[in-house]
């Protein structure tokens, strides 16, 4: 099977066609429609639509003329979403620095390795290594990077650099970051920063801090939308009591600053769903002694996904 995660596919003797975001096993994969149900087939089943294929490793280098001052640093991993199939996630190595650097990544499961990618990055470029699916996150393999840093300028070495990691969802639990050699949003982890050096006069002043200075609410208007996609980037690795955490707690401190500021009403988007968040924000809202009273908000525009809380 030569089908690789990300590729767009159309089933064989079904009018149907989709991403694939899961390799199941040598013979099956598990392909997502355009209504978002994964479906799992055999991939004799399923043939490529041209036009759509995933670029090739080569295709997805960049090369760019180095600037003619030597950079030493900025290598980077980056994990980005796929631009397609959003259950898919693929690893980069982006690499700013003027070295070229020769790299191999291995993966690990069950102490059994496997090669997935070796090759010659050039400086100022990047390069897609390997692909995974957001749904097996758990099951994901542990990754290992060596890389060699080569450059013919004689006053300039590197040491090699080792990486290892089994990720998991709290390694994503950061903002994303724009690349300028991936042109999309991806966490990136720089493989080459220094070693933090520890100042000692600091180090003494953090143990004097002043008492914190008293928070200021932001006035957070009259709707807050509460749906996790709008407060996360990470939402995809997260659980549902995770979601449901983030989601209230930020339901507190918007209800909070709404009455800091004297706001007469607001309304909180929560969506239908299966109606746990609406339940959980009505037995807050129904015992708060600053609540006047709530309801449905705006029917005709949220059904009932939104409530709006009046305030004494």
């Amino acid at each position: 099977m030569n089908f690789k995660l990300g590729e767009f596919v159309r089933f064989v003797e079904e009018r149907r066609e989709g991403y694939i975001t899961r390799i199941i096993d040598d013979t099956t994969i598990a392909v997502t429609d355009e209504e978002g149900f994964e479906i799992p087939v055999l991939a004799s089943q399923v043939t490529r639509v041209h036009g759509h294929s995933t670029e090739s490793d080569e295709n997805n280098k960049i090369d760019v003329q180095g600037p003619a001052e030597f950079i030493s640093t900025g290598i980077f991993l980056a994990v980005a979403s796929d631009k397609k199939a959003g259950a898919v996630v693929h690893f980069h190595i982006i690499n700013t620095s003027s070295f070229q650097l020769l790299l191999t990544l291995n993966t690990e499961k069950q102490n059994k390795f496997k090669g997935e990618f070796s090759g010659l990055i050039k400086a100022s470029s990047s390069a897609e290594l390997y692909s995974a699916s957001l749904n097996e996150l758990d099951q994901w393999p542990k990754i290992h990077l060596q890389i060699l840093c080569y450059t013919p300028n004689p006053t300039m070495i590197s040491k090699p650099i080792e990486y290892s990691e089994k990720f998991r969802a709290k390694d994503f639990a950061g903002s994303k970051k724009n690349s300028p050699y991936l042109d999309q949003p991806a966490w990136l982890i720089q493989l080459d920063a220094s070693e933090p050096l520890i100042d000692p006069q600091k180090l003494l002043e953090s143990f004097f801090k002043p008492a914190a200075e008293k928070q200021v609410l932001d006035n957070p208007g009259k709707e807050v939308d509460l749906h996790i996609e709008k407060l996360r980037d990470d939402y995809q690795f997260l659980n549902s009591s995770e979601i449901l955490d983030i989601q209230i707690n930020h339901f507190r401190k918007s209800l909070d600053a709404a009455i800091v500021h004297k706001i007469p009403s607001i309304i909180f988007i929560h969506g239908s769903g299966n109606g746990t968040l609406r339940n959980e924000i009505h037995k807050i809202i129904s015992k708060h002694a600053q609540v006047k009273t709530f309801m449905d908000a705006h029917k005709e525009r949220f059904g009932y996904g939104a409530t709006e809380v009046f305030f004494k």
